[in-house]
C-alpha cells in the first residue's frame, strides 16, 4: 500500500530521516515508534507531502505523491490544529470545504463521523473548550471527512488520558476493519502493542520492523525482573552482567547476557547492600524493554539492531 523507498532528510546539520526503506502493507495498522527527535514526524510529513525529501520516493498503490488521487490519504498532526474559535461543526464543515467538498455532502460526512468518533452531542461546542480526548476526536473527524484509503496520525492520544486512549483505539480498530490503511507514531508501548506491525526509529535510522510479538523474539538477551526494598533506579548500573536497567517505582527490570550468572551475582550485590527480603524472576521481554534497551545502545553509539 505504502512503499517508502531510500527516504532521507536533513535539516541543516542534522540529518533527520536516514535512508528509511519501509513496507505498509494494506488494511494493516502500521506503528513508528522511538525516542523524541528520532524522526518519526519528519517522516510523516515526507510521507504526506508536507515536506520534500533530498532524496527517495514515497508510492501509494505505485503512484507518486504528487499523482495520488485527491482526499485518498487524510492526516492528523501532532499539536491540534484546528479553529478553537469554531464549534465542532463549523470546523468539520471549513475542513471539508478546503478539499472541495459538496456542502450537502460535508454536512452528511460530517454527521456520520460525529456519530462513530462520539462528538455528535457536542457539534455546537467550541473546540476550544472540549477536553484533550475530544479535540483529538475532532481532528481524526476532520481527517476522515474524504474517506481516505489510508490515515496517518502522529501521535495521535499524546497527553489524552487513558480512558479517552481506549476510545480512540476502538474507533481506529473499526476503521481498519472496514478496510482502512493506518499508519500512525505512539510514544506508548501500550498502543505499539495494538498494533499489526512497527517500525522502530532512533537517530533517523530505521532500526527494526516486523509484528509486535516478533520483535520481542528478536531481543538477544533475557530479562530479569527484581523486587526489592529499594528504590534507587540507578542500583545497577554497572554491574557486571547486567546491559540495561530501568526502575518502575517498585521493581527493576534488567537486561542481562547470561540469566543463570546473573542471578548468582544479583544474589550477592543485593545481600551486600543490605536487602533481606527481594525476589528475582525471569519474564518475557515487553516492548518497553526492547524500546528502551535500543534507544540506549543507539545513543551510547553501538548501532545495536535486532
Amino acid at each position: 500500500m505504502i512503499d517508502v523507498a531510500d527516504l532521507t532528510k536533513t535539516f541543516a546539520d542534522k540529518v533527520a530521516v536516514n535512508r528509511i526503506s519501509l513496507k505498509v502493507p494494506r488494511q494493516t495498522i502500521f506503528g513508528l515508534i522511538g525516542p523524541d527527535g528520532a524522526g518519526k514526524t519528519t517522516l510523516l510529513r515526507i510521507i504526506c507531502g508536507l515536506l520534500r525529501a533530498d532524496r527517495g520516493q514515497v508510492l501509494l498503490d505505485g503512484a507518486t505523491r504528487d499523482k495520488m488521487s485527491k482526499g485518498r490519504l487524510g492526516y492528523m498532526p501532532q499539536r491540534f490544529s484546528l479553529y478553537r474559535d469554531l464549534s465542532v461543526i463549523e470546523n468539520t464543515c471549513f475542513w471539508g470545504s478546503l478539499y472541495g467538498l459538496a456542502p450537502d455532502l460535508i454536512r452528511e460526512r460530517a454527521d456520520e463521523i460525529l456519530t462513530v468518533t462520539g462528538l455528535s452531542p457536542f457539534k455546537n461546542r467550541w473546540a476550544d473548550q472540549l477536553s484533550g480526548g475530544m479535540k483529538q476526536k475532532l481532528a481524526l473527524s476532520c481527517a476522515l471527512l474524504t474517506r481516505p484509503d489510508v490515515l496517518v496520525l502522529d501521535e495521535p492520544t499524546y497527553g489524552v488520558d487513558p480512558d479517552s486512549r481506549k476510545e480512540f483505539w476502538k474507533i481506529l480498530y473499526r476503521l481498519n476493519h472496514e478496510g482502512m490503511t493506518i499508519l500512525l507514531s505512539t510514544p506508548y508501548m501500550d498502543e505499539a502493542e495494538l498494533c499489526h506491525r512497527l517500525a522502530f526509529i532512533n537517530q533517523g535510522r530505521l532500526l527494526a520492523a516486523d509484528t509486535p510479538v516478533h520483535l520481542k523474539e528478536r531481543l538477544s538477551h533475557q530479562v530479569m525482573e527484581v523486587r526489592s526494598g529499594v528504590r534507587d533506579p540507578y542500583l545497577f548500573d554497572g554491574l557486571s552482567g547486567v546491559l540495561y536497567s530501568s526502575f518502575y517505582g517498585y521493581k527493576h527490570r534488567l537486561i542481562v547476557e547470561d540469566i543463570a550468572i546473573s542471578s548468582n551475582l544479583l544474589k550477592t550485590f543485593l545481600q551486600s547492600s543490605g536487602s533481606e527480603n527481594y525476589s528475582l524472576e525471569e519474564v518475557e521481554p515487553s516492548m518497553e524493554d526492547l524500546f528502551v534497551y535500543l534507544t540506549a545502545t543507539a545513543f551510547a553509539g553501538s548501532g545495536a539492531e535486532v
